[in-house]
């Protein structure tokens, strides 16, 4: 409300006496009253203080009242100050023309009537609260229309998310059918086929030399389909916050030798040569589990995309923490697309056509390795090949409980989802 408003009044005069009879007529609630003696000493005032009304002598040694308004309007702060003079010189001066010409909105002559100056002072310091209420609620408005602009920016923001959600539900699903289906397709002709063969009494189509083929045949259908549920579990619990880390002494060298010889029959498959470069131990406080799936993941990466080329692993100290290193001199990855390809289920375009995958494995290894307080980076370029490095520190992380134990199948086939 204007009444609320606290007004500040100057009064300028050379006369102490003045001041004092001039600050009677026009004090009053919530009004502050300012004196000078003299148009530098109103000045100064006027630079620190927002003033409702000036009242000045025109009559002053040095700089004269006139001489302090023309001053005034010509500063910013200043100028909007309404004036009011004040004088004890005769008409014949002419001073109320000039006072008027100065920029003043009112000139009172000496002797001033009480009646008056209270009337005059009145008005405009309830044009100057009524203008500074007005203000305050400009600026409560505009402050309103933001919060308003922002929540509206907020809506559609969070808009965006859901419609951005739904479509990844949607592809997801899409994604998983046609991921699941493949195997089982195959499982299914293959079932066919068999027991079109024992219809037909042709039993030597499951003889000892062609059984251990075909129980591998279907342990790799098997296995893909395992991978795949087990990818959407492990990003079940990191939504939920339960896939916790469970640290214990892990010889993180003796583990990238094992992951090597494990894969090496899909190495030999890619026509990829694997060469690890590691010290004879790199020992460390980690989640043995969850580690070796970062190393497979990664160098399964490495030999679905890296065209057939030399694949380098190496595994070394530095700084007080242990580094993995994955090198291929396969399609690479364009610097676009280098930070997106560690969300979920998100892809480059080139890799989509190598390999079939829901796009979860990268993301699942960077919330490995952030778990254990590392980090990951990559190093790449388009048909440049890629370098992953993964820092862990020596100590790892605190121990936290117990995550729910995977299935047994999915502990025998955890296999690392694809690149992107």
């Amino acid at each position: 409300m204007p009444n609320d408003v606290e007004s500040k009044l100057l009064i300028v005069d050379d006369l102490p006496e003045n001041l004092l009879a001039l600050e009677g007529l026009v004090r009053g609630h919530g009004r502050l009253v300012y004196k000078a003696q003299s148009a530098e000493e109103a000045l100064g005032l006027m630079l620190a203080h927002e003033f409702a009304l000036a009242i000045l002598d025109v009559q002053m040694p040095g700089m004269n009242g006139f001489e302090l308004a023309e001053l005034m309007r010509g500063t910013e702060r200043t100028r909007h100050i309404p004036i009011i003079f004040v004088s004890a010189a005769g008409r014949e001066m002419d001073y109320a023309f000039k006072g008027y010409e100065s920029g003043a909105v009112d000139f009172l002559q000496k002797p001033l009537d009480p009646h008056v100056v209270a009337s005059k002072v009145n008005v405009f310091v309830e044009l100057y609260r009524h203008k500074k209420a007005l203000r305050r609620e400009m600026e409560a408005m505009a402050k309103l229309h933001r919060e308003q602009e922002a929540l509206v920016e907020q809506l559609q923001c969070t808009q965006r998310e859901l419609e951005r959600a739904v479509r990844m539900r949607d592809d997801f699903m899409s994604m998983v059918s046609h991921e699941l289906r493949t195997p089982l397709n195959t499982l299914y002709l293959e079932t066919q086929v068999r027991k079109l063969h024992l219809s037909k009494g042709n039993t030597v189509h499951f003889g000892p030399d062609r059984l251990p083929a075909m129980i591998e045949r279907d342990q790799r259908q098997i296995q893909s389909m395992v991978r795949l549920i087990d990818d959407m579990l492990d990003v079940t619990r990191l939504r939920s916050g339960s896939l916790t880390i469970q640290p214990k002494p892990t010889d993180l060298a003796a583990l990238a030798r094992a992951v090597v010889e494990n894969l090496a029959q899909q190495a030999e498959a890619a026509g990829c040569t694997v060469s690890l470069h590691a010290p004879a131990h790199v020992p460390g406080n980690w989640d043995e589990f969850r580690i070796e799936q970062v190393v497979t993941n990664l160098l399964t990466n490495a030999l679905r995309y890296g065209g057939g080329q030399p694949v380098k692993i190496e595994v070394r100290t530095a700084g007080g923490a242990a580094e993995l290193s994955v090198r291929d001199h396969g399609m690479g990855i364009a610097p676009e697309d280098q930070q997106r390809i560690f969300e979920q289920f998100e892809r480059t375009e080139a890799s989509r056509g190598k390999a079939a995958g829901l796009g979860l494995g990268l993301y699942i290894t960077r919330q490995i390795v952030l778990a254990h307080g590392g980090q990951i980076d990559l190093q790449s370029a388009a048909g440049a090949g890629a370098t992953f490095r993964v820092r862990l520190p020596l100590v790892g992380a605190p121990p936290v409980p117990a995550a729910p134990a995977p299935e047994p199948a999915a502990q025998m086939a955890r296999q690392p989802e694809q690149q992107e």
